[in-house]
């Protein structure tokens, strides 16, 4: 059984709702849900005027590999009502696979782990209250000490409980 940590977020309509129907599909398409975040609110990253993002980060046991695993998010994505207009730009759902068991993918279309999630205070609070000593496989830190060290100014606020 593979697992993997999720990132789930968006910041347009229902935005709790909105991650309560992708954590939804993903039970019912991806795998077993075995640990949820709170749900944290943030501003806009890498493109400001907008509103600001919920964001959750979900344990997911499955028995995909990784590439079928990206496909079926990005179809969760699409029925969720996501719209690919612009790089960083609003969105009603984003899926990203943070971490994949400690397999690291470097290819075009799959990137894992995520390459800038320790760039990124708004996957790191959620993944580490998940996952805090869950240790990086390219950079050989726990998440807790990417936090620690993460530079990013965007404040993060636990804003919900995220059990669905």
């Amino acid at each position: 059984m593979n697992k993997a940590y999720l990132l789930t977020g968006g910041n347009l309509g229902d935005r709790a709702g909105n991650l309560r129907r992708a954590t939804e599909l993903i039970r019912a398409r991806v795998g077993k849900v075995t640990k949820t975040s709170a749900i944290y609110e943030t501003a806009a990253w890498g493109y400001s005027d907008q509103p600001g993002f919920l964001n959750q980060c979900l344990l997911v046991e499955t028995e995909l590999g990784a590439a079928e695993l990206m496909t079926q998010l990005l179809e969760i994505e699409k029925e969720t009502g996501r719209v690919r207009l612009e790089k960083y730009g609003p969105r009603v759902i984003d899926i990203d696979i943070l971490l994949f068991n400690e397999d690291i993918y470097d290819e075009p279309h799959i990137r894992i782990p995520h390459p800038q999630m320790q760039n990124r205070r708004f996957a790191l609070t959620p993944l580490a209250e998940i996952a805090g000593e869950h240790v990086h496989p390219v950079l050989h830190k726990t998440v807790d000490q990417l936090l620690a060290d993460c530079a990013d100014p965007l404040e993060v606020t636990r804003v919900g409980s995220g059990k669905f």
